[in-house]
């Protein structure tokens, strides 16, 4: 096929012409969408927000200067050309997102879906199952990989620095107070939010499987100590790796007044690394056997945070737009 009519069926894959974006659902998390999408404005355009509460979505049309509508039926079926996105992003309860995902691919349009992507196994498969069919791309919003200090760990674990790893600790200490829950009914949810582990700590399981996976067996305990919803605030999480290692995963929502601990501690027979702060955001050990030049890195790979969101989302787009140009390979 010829690159003008590869370029004239995919006009995503142009470099020069912008890619065109639309969000749907613009509560907490959409926020940091528009902030994402604004600083790459040379490159995309948000054309259209979407959310079903009209005083969210005035709020985002005066935020925005977007195209607003009131449901994601009347924004797939608008035939305006200033409005109509290549680029769909699922900023909405995580419950939605299978049969949302579903409608947007067989609309022909890619799909960009906030983690957790589903709440179930074979809704998730099915999300996947329809992006396939429909020959649309699927990105699922995993933005901690891409954080400066945890790609220094992945290399240092691709690179064998470790050794043999014999134990990895990951701690999800936050707040979430009952007033949040209360502001939106679909947290807290088995159906729509999933638990504080699918929800509020679903980067951090990633983060395990992604790093030192794959892993082989799970046991958790879960509980709900003080929160007024169905799912858990608070769990422990056993895991055996395939290489033989042991991990645990430690979440609460119910951390004093605060946020105060996102953190991942790695230890292997020839090094040891714990990544810090509120949201994996500062190296505060860095030890292996062997110097290496990533070593130099680490002072600098550290940031500073506003909320537990980190700094991620901008990097994650800048992938999300170079997969589409055809000139990166997706993260997530």
């Amino acid at each position: 096929m010829s690159t003008s009519l590869n370029l004239e069926r995919n006009p995503e894959l142009n470099p020069e012409r912008k890619l065109r974006f639309a969000v749907v659902g613009c509560g907490r998390i959409a926020q940091s969408h528009f902030a994402a999408l604004k600083q790459h404005s040379a490159r995309t355009e948000l054309v259209a927000v979407c959310d079903v509460l009209p005083q969210a979505l005035q709020a985002a049309v005066a935020l925005t200067g977007a195209a607003g509508f009131a449901s994601l039926d009347a924004l797939l079926a608008s035939n305006d050309p200033e409005t109509r996105a290549e680029v769909v992003v699922l900023a909405t309860p995580s419950g939605l997102h299978p049969r949302q995902a579903i409608a947007v691919a067989q609309a022909g349009r890619h799909v960009v879906s906030e983690k957790p992507m589903a709440t179930k196994w074979d809704e998730g498969v099915a999300m996947v199952r329809a992006c396939r069919d429909a020959g649309v791309k699927l990105f699922v919003v995993k933005q901690n990989r891409l954080n400066a200090t945890l790609q220094l760990v992945k290399r240092a674990v691709e690179q064998g620095r470790f050794g043999r790893l014999a134990m990895v600790t990951v701690n999800v200490f936050w707040t979430r107070p009952q007033a949040y829950y209360t502001a939106a009914p679909w947290r807290g949810r088995w159906d729509m939010d999933g638990g504080a582990f699918m929800n509020q700590a679903s980067h951090y399981v990633d983060m395990v499987d992604w790093l030192v996976g794959p892993v082989d067996n799970v046991h958790a305990y879960t509980a709900t100590l003080a929160r007024d919803i169905e799912a858990e605030d608070t769990g422990v999480m056993s895991l055996r790796l395939r290489s033989g290692a042991l991990a645990s995963i430690n979440v609460t929502m119910l951390t004093h007044n605060k946020n105060f601990e996102g953190s991942i501690t790695l230890l292997g027979e020839r090094g040891t690394v714990r990544v810090g702060g509120v949201a994996v955001n500062k190296i505060e050990h860095w030890e292996f056997e062997t110097p290496h030049d990533d070593d130099a890195k680490v002072a600098s790979a550290s940031y500073g945070v506003d909320s537990v969101y980190g700094p991620g989302h901008p990097l994650y787009y800048d992938n999300v737009i170079n997969t589409l140009h055809g000139t990166a390979d997706a993260a997530v």
